[in-house]
């Protein structure tokens, strides 16, 4: 049994996956505890007719079976002003306040709306929503449930750029513990400061995100290296003197203490190396005129116009295509590529412009095929050795090259596609989503590639780390609009963040602007509430003073009665009473605090 990142994570989940150990090894997985732990493979919906607001509600019932406490209270408080009723509100207020209530439907309208979801789709059925969008749903439950541990297996995988920013934000703000596998080096630099990387059969732990790991972990085997090659050296040096004079009676002592001095040494491993194992583009290509695409008003969809784009890009240029998904970043590509037809203005190619298109989907003529099969159905004319050469750069060596299509990781698959994509040396690549199946050292890999390419690109990626390595400008796909940047992905972000702020004070400036015109023209129904409200919070007021005047009288009251001699002392009677005393002033602070409150939005409003 091999012990891999997602299986770690199941044996958390299900601690008898290891409980017996593997061969000799006898280990398992302790929590402390009764710790709640979330992995998404545990979440199923019960009932698909639920809506899906009704569905994500149910990880706050607490909160709103509290929040129906409070209203019967409430109710019941207007009718009697007993002590048990009071008390009962505050602690119920108190609670609700600690489990989030005042904050939960915020936060819970912006996950909706961050993972792509409409208002509209608040109420619709389970049942309705496509299988990915139902692993969407559920995904969302685990997070807002808060649990003690919480256990995310890729979780940026089929996620835009919004949803993970917004998932970035929820989770450096989350208070319990969170365990990640993934392969988004930019998420994990963002959230994680521990990082365990599993290699070579070992779990090594490094402090830190995911820069301080690549830089921790090239400093360990760069030490490592060296202190193993220095006591190489020395072992073959004091093996050469006991080689020298072992045979010589009068040095053979020495030779002999030599030998043993080599016995005795700790011996240091040679440190497995970095996984070092790359593809790369051997590949050479014909350049193309300088204007390599016009892009005009282009009208893209299938039945109805979902973008309207307009770019030019120059040969040697990289283009990011970033965004929501489902709104054209796609349908862009399958545009150029001439697999859709425009809705409406055009697109032109430049001089001697040669196309490559990678499409997401991954499809093969035959998935019976071997690897080798596949490729040369392809490219008949290549003799077998420069096939498997060509193949071997792309990292099928071996057997590999006899691997059915069909049993092919979804990396292996990308891997094979990029290598015929670039065996016919396009001049200009279409790229949608190529690292989707990748692990790290495979994006790497692609990265180099497309860093030295002297082509130009056009990728859609929703990896910012990708897309930070590799594009010079920048396409961002929003339903509202289609943004072109003529600069980097953190370039952009800058610009991104410069207007939000302009807008913000831009917005402040035209509010002061309009308050007096705004303050004219409120409607009398507005001021009738308005009105309504401040009666209800003077009334209040005034409920809270009577409270107040009758906790002062009960203190005044168990002073006297403090003063008694039977009692002043009897020391237990009178600790008994000062509880009391405080109990009350506590009491009284809490209301005397909700007093200023409502007397401060009174006299404000």
């Amino acid at each position: 049994m091999e012990l891999g990142k997602t299986t770690l994570l199941k044996s958390i989940v299900d601690n008898s996956m290891l409980e017996e150990g593997v061969g000799t090894n006898k280990f398992g997985v302790y929590k402390q505890g009764s710790p709640v732990i979330g992995y998404l493979k545990q979440i199923d919906f019960e009932d698909d007719s639920k809506t899906m607001l009704e569905e994500i509600l149910k990880v706050y019932k607490d909160i709103i079976d509290l929040e129906k406490k409070i209203e019967n209270l409430s109710a019941k408080m207007v009718e009697s002003a007993e002590e048990k009723l009071i008390n009962s509100y505050t602690e119920s207020l108190d609670k609700y306040e600690f489990l989030g209530g005042y904050t939960y439907k915020k936060e819970l309208d912006i996950a909706i709306r961050n993972f792509g979801f409409s208002n509209e789709d608040k109420n619709k059925k389970i049942s309705e929503f496509s299988g990915g969008q139902r692993t969407k749903i559920a995904f969302l439950k685990l997070l807002l449930s808060k649990p003690d541990v919480l256990l995310l297996d890729e979780p940026t995988n089929h996620l835009d750029i919004t949803a993970i920013e917004w998932l970035e934000g929820y989770l450096k703000n989350y208070k319990k513990a969170v365990v990640i596998v993934s392969h988004d080096r930019m998420f994990l630099d963002r959230i994680v400061n521990k990082v365990y990387e599993i290699e070579y059969g070992t779990i090594t732990q490094y402090k830190g995100n995911y820069k301080d790991y690549e830089v921790q972990k090239r400093e360990n085997y760069e030490k490592q290296l060296k202190d193993y090659e220095y006591q190489q050296a020395e072992i073959k040096r004091l093996q050469d003197i006991a080689n020298r004079f072992r045979y010589k009676p009068t040095k053979a002592k020495m030779a002999l203490s030599k030998l043993k001095q080599i016995e005795r040494m700790v011996k240091l491993e040679e440190p497995n190396k970095y996984d070092l194992k790359t593809f790369h583009n051997n590949f050479n290509i014909k350049a193309s005129g300088k204007d390599v695409l016009t892009v005009r008003d282009l009208e893209i969809g299938y039945d109805k116009v979902l973008q309207k784009v307009s770019f030019s890009l120059y040969r040697g240029k990289k283009l990011g295509i970033i965004g929501e998904n489902g709104i054209g970043k796609s349908t862009l590509l399958k545009t150029i590529a001439g697999i859709l037809k425009p809705l409406g203005g055009n697109f032109e190619f430049g001089y001697n412009v040669s196309l490559g298109y990678f499409d997401q989907q991954l499809e093969f003529r035959n998935i019976e095929n071997t690897v080798y099969e596949e490729f040369t159905s392809e490219f008949p004319d290549l003799t077998t050795t420069k096939a498997r050469t060509i193949l071997g750069s792309f990292l099928f060596t071996g057997e590999d090259v006899d691997k059915k299509i069909k049993v092919l990781s979804g990396g292996e698959k990308a891997r094979l596609k990029l290598c015929e994509i670039f065996k016919k040396e396009p001049n200009l690549l279409l790229l949608d989503e190529p690292t989707n199946h990748m692990d790290i050292v495979g994006k790497e890999s692609l990265e180099q590639i497309l860093k030295e390419y002297e082509g130009t690109l056009i990728f859609v990626s929703h990896d910012r780390y990708f897309v930070e390595k590799i594009a010079d400008k920048i396409l961002e796909f929003k339903k509202e609009k289609v943004t072109f940047f003529d600069g980097t992905y953190d370039e952009y972000q800058e610009w991104k963040e410069k207007n939000k702020q302009q807008e913000e004070l831009d917005n402040s400036n035209d509010i002061k602007k309009s308050d007096n015109s705004e303050n004219k023209e409120k409607s009398s129904k507005n001021q009738y509430l308005l009105n309504k409200e401040n009666t209800k919070r003077k009334n209040k007021m005034k409920k809270l003073e009577e409270e107040i005047n009758k906790k002062e009288e009960e203190i005044k009251l168990i002073e006297s009665e403090m003063q008694k001699e039977e009692i002043s002392t009897d020391y237990v009677k009178l600790e008994e009473l000062q509880e009391k005393i405080q109990k009350l002033n506590n009491e009284i602070e809490e209301k005397m605090i909700e007093w200023e409150y409502l007397n401060n939005l009174v006299g404000g409003a």
